[in-house]
């Protein structure tokens, strides 16, 4: 085979790869609109009108100010974090849903490194993330060794690491010193501690950047390397993986470690440089749930993450402003979820394609 066709051949893969979740977006706000027609009182011939009104306010919402677009910028780069996180967990034929708790002992931890003093931002910057990374890590990675030496479900661990990690956090925040009473929160951290703005006007700052650096890092660790081969390997089939000498525990570990520092390098990068403490939680912030949903969007691809989060970040950006203007703000997690059924019907659509193929194998 020619290089030409090669390149032509990757290029079709490519297509076909970005087709369903194009259509999952398209389907999700047909089916949305519908709730725009209900909620402002529209006709069934004005669909085209209530089309126009949910774009134009989402729009709005999200990108139309400079402020907005920069507010928008806060909600996509956790959403880059925990995508990727979650890509690679899903790589290795792994559902880590405990994500979450990993992005938040992330948060945790640097809430309580950014507050040592007379650092200079040159050492206390990396310090945070450094730590945001191992605590992330080995809250990913207990559920991985679990799960790799003792055959335990990753789905119901890492569900009970979530809570754990919260209520670990929230202790921290209530009956130790490390809280501030009346606040229910940590001091904020040290300015050493605190990630460059890109403006004055909104918290979006310098970690944006950082996030897609770590997905094209990932991206490259798991299609340029070795170590990535192994991981999504053993994703496809641990078992020719096995007999091919691929230590199959070995990568459900390492899997789960860099899946759960990435999420902890976001909660850190979120401290450090939008909330600047740790805040007493009632209930989880979502950053880890809705990565599950960009990582779909994104067939798992570290780089496809971004495009995903910057269209989930719009739609939470924009919520607000469609309650605003008389639209229920549940729309933004009805089309969310559309798109996670439609994106996950290609997947079932796969796994029956590739079951079939064996059968015909093994008939053959």
């Amino acid at each position: 085979m020619s290089n030409k066709e090669k390149t032509s051949n990757a290029l079709i893969r490519t297509l076909k790869s970005l087709l369903f979740p194009f259509l999952a977006i398209i389907l999700s706000i047909f089916v949305a609109v519908f709730f725009v027609m209900w909620a402002k009182g529209y006709s069934i011939t004005q669909y085209f009108t209530a089309l126009g009104t949910l774009f134009k306010i989402i729009w709005k919402g999200s990108f139309a100010t400079k402020r907005n677009a920069l507010n928008t910028l806060v909600f996509v780069t956790p959403l880059i974090f925990t995508g990727v996180a979650n890509a690679i967990a899903f790589k290795c034929g792994l559902f880590n849903i405990g994500v979450e708790g990993q992005f938040i002992v992330g948060m945790g931890s640097a809430a309580l490194v950014g507050l040592i003093p007379g650092l200079s931002p040159v050492i206390h910057i990396p310090l945070i993330i450094i730590v945001g990374i191992i605590a992330g890590g080995i809250w990913g990675g207990i559920p991985g060794y679990l799960k790799a030496k003792f055959g335990t479900n990753e789905v119901i661990n890492t569900i009970m690491m979530n809570f754990i990690g919260m209520y670990l956090v929230n202790w921290i925040i209530l009956r130790t010193r490390f809280g501030v009473k009346a606040t229910s929160s940590t001091p904020i951290i040290q300015k050493s501690a605190q990630l460059l703005k890109f403006s004055k006007i909104s918290n979006a700052n310098i970690s944006l950047i950082i996030a897609i650096f770590v997905a094209i890092f990932i991206y490259w660790l798991l299609w340029k390397t070795t170590v990535g081969y192994e991981i999504r390997s053993v994703g496809i089939n641990p078992y020719g993986s096995e007999y091919g000498g691929i230590n199959i525990s070995k990568n459900i570990i390492l899997a789960m470690v860099l899946s759960g520092a990435i999420a902890g390098m976001g909660g850190a990068t979120h401290i450090s440089g939008v909330l600047h403490q740790a805040q007493d939680m009632m209930a989880f912030p979502n950053f880890g749930f809705d990565g599950i949903a960009v990582a779909l969007l994104a067939k798992n691809n570290p780089i496809g993450c971004i495009p995903a989060a910057v269209l989930f970040g719009a739609l939470n950006s924009s919520s607000k402003v469609l309650q605003l203007n008389g639209i229920p703000k549940e729309i933004v997690a009805l089309i969310q979820a559309v798109i996670i059924i439609f994106v996950a019907t290609d997947y079932i659509v796969e796994y029956f394609k590739n079951r079939k193929k064996k059968g015909a194998m093994i008939n053959g």
